[in-house]
């Protein structure tokens, strides 16, 4: 009895077929051996020379160099972060649009956001977290609280009264405040404004008494010895401020509060796509030298695999869902 290749191909042509189909086995290994093969494009959610803005620009360097392809840092500032993902969730799911995203713009502003045109989880793909960092609470140098228990005695006599700054409402020096006023059981105003530079000059000229901000810019004002540093909000004490206590250790057992940075593309990418962009990048992130630059940013190099970013992301919306209801932060 014939075999069912027989009865439908003659035999003189079984080879033929064979080749051809090895052909384009060999022809799909060639293609994703050559991929990329056009310019790329990480999108920022935010103005030039923040944080999100600098470890772009280090990484578009180095990818350039280790992909051979052009990278542009294309800034698209604007509600928290929500345009850049936008632009990238709706773009061409072929890896070719990036987005370096932050704990703001990728887990507290779609849930602050009313409305949203796409999926954070479904239309944003997760491909590395690429770094982490704490941020530092400063008080004026001439108030008398010189620790972390002093100024959560002060909010419980007088409820009210003890104020705090952050680069904006629904901002992670935000949250990290109300954070801490949460768990540390005491009732503390929140004053937001448009940046954190803004915030730091007003804590340090007096017209507010403390302020949540990032570590390079809080070590700096501190410098001036126009305010204290009273602890950082990470789980562990930073290197570059180690005499410092964490919050935890300083009377609000538990708290820990991170900032994070990742690298995202287009929702739908091939994941060998999404795969061989987290190899890259987690070569470049592992070099000294790239290592030191991230450092003198102020934040700790960090990466992990797609998957493991992707879990990570699902575990921030989900909790910071809880938090922000919790804490009853709204955009109004």
């Amino acid at each position: 009895m014939p075999s069912p290749a027989s009865s439908r191909f003659p035999r003189r042509l079984l080879p033929a077929l064979a080749c051809a189909v090895l052909a384009l086995a060999a022809g799909a290994a060639r293609s994703a051996e050559a991929w990329p093969t056009q310019p790329f494009r990480i999108i920022v959610g935010f103005a030039p020379g923040g944080a999100n803005d600098l470890l772009a620009r280090i990484l578009a360097r180095e990818l350039q160099q280790s992909l051979g392809q052009p990278f542009v840092v294309d800034n698209r500032a604007g509600a928290g972060g929500l345009i850049a993902d936008e632009v990238v969730a709706k773009a061409k799911p072929d890896g070719y649009t990036l987005l370096l995203g932050s704990v703001g713009g990728n887990t507290v502003a779609p849930i602050l956001a009313k409305k949203l045109s796409f999926d954070p989880r479904k239309d944003l793909a997760p491909v590395t977290l690429v770094a982490e960092s704490g941020n530092a609470l400063l008080v004026n140098a001439k108030l008398p609280y010189r620790s972390v228990k002093e100024v959560i005695a002060a909010a419980k006599k007088d409820p009210g009264t003890i104020n705090y700054g952050s680069s904006g409402t629904g901002s992670s020096l935000h949250l990290a405040g109300a954070l801490f006023a949460r768990q540390a059981g005491v009732e503390m105003v929140h004053i937001p404004y448009k940046g954190n530079s803004q915030a730091l000059t007003d804590v340090a000229a007096g017209q507010i008494q403390t302020v949540f901000s990032g570590i390079p810019p809080a070590i700096a004002s501190q410098r001036t010895g126009a305010t204290r540093i009273l602890a950082v909000t990470t789980q562990k004490r930073v290197k570059s401020l180690p005499d410092v206590p964490t919050i935890a250790e300083a009377g609000v057992p538990g708290y820990e509060f991170s900032s994070w940075y990742g690298l995202f593309t287009t929702g739908g990418t091939p994941p060998a796509v999404v795969e061989r962009i987290a190899r890259e990048v987690q070569a470049i992130i592992a070099r000294p030298d790239v290592a030191a630059q991230f450092t003198a940013q102020g934040v700790e190099p960090a990466t992990n695999s797609p998957q493991v970013f992707s879990s990570f992301i699902d575990h921030e919306l989900t909790r910071w869902s809880r938090e922000i209801k919790a804490m009853n932060i709204t955009l109004d």
